[in-house]
């Protein structure tokens, strides 16, 4: 084969590679939703490292022990059986090895006595790790959009570079 050949087929394979990357860091962030509203606890968990972290500003949780908890807890369980779903945006991913990092939005919307309502709207951003097992989440933090500037800044922190205008609050 020609050096030319080669060449063309190592990109070919690299971009497939990072093809199949991203759709599987997709599926993933996108099977959270589908796996915590059915209370799917142990699923949940092992979209994780072992050690990962799962850090929402309403609760921290270090392990898979704990974020398997969070799904069993009785307020999780009041959200499933009242009727909620944890919808997440597309995520916008970047790869970098076997390291990657993607930001998205996930809605939170509730059943209520007055029809289906958003609970909340989070900024997620996702640290990842392709494992044995297949890529994991290493660390997620999540951040409500309610006007803090803690949730645009993560998002942000997804683009080197970014430069985030901020309305002077005079």
């Amino acid at each position: 084969m020609s050096d030319a050949v080669e060449r063309r087929l190592a990109d070919l394979e690299r971009r497939l590679r990072a093809v199949e990357d991203e759709q599987e860091i997709t599926k993933l962030i996108l099977s959270y939703g589908p796996l915590v509203d059915s209370g799917c606890a142990d699923q949940v968990a092992e979209l994780w490292e072992p050690d990962g972290v799962y850090d929402v500003d309403e609760i921290y949780m270090a392990g898979r022990d704990q974020i398997g908890k969070m799904v069993r807890s009785s307020n999780h369980q009041g959200w499933i059986q009242g009727g909620c779903a944890h919808f997440p945006g597309p995520p916008h991913i970047t790869l970098d090895g076997d390291e990657a990092t993607a930001v998205a939005y996930t809605l939170m919307i509730v059943n209520t006595p007055d029809g289906f309502t958003l609970r909340r709207a989070t900024a997620n951003h996702w640290t990842l790790r392709r494992t044995e097992a297949g890529w994991r989440a290493v660390n997620r933090t999540n951040r409500v959009l309610d006007g803090r500037d803690e949730s645009p800044d993560l998002l942000a922190s997804h683009f080197p570079g970014a430069t985030r205008f901020r309305r002077d609050a005079r």
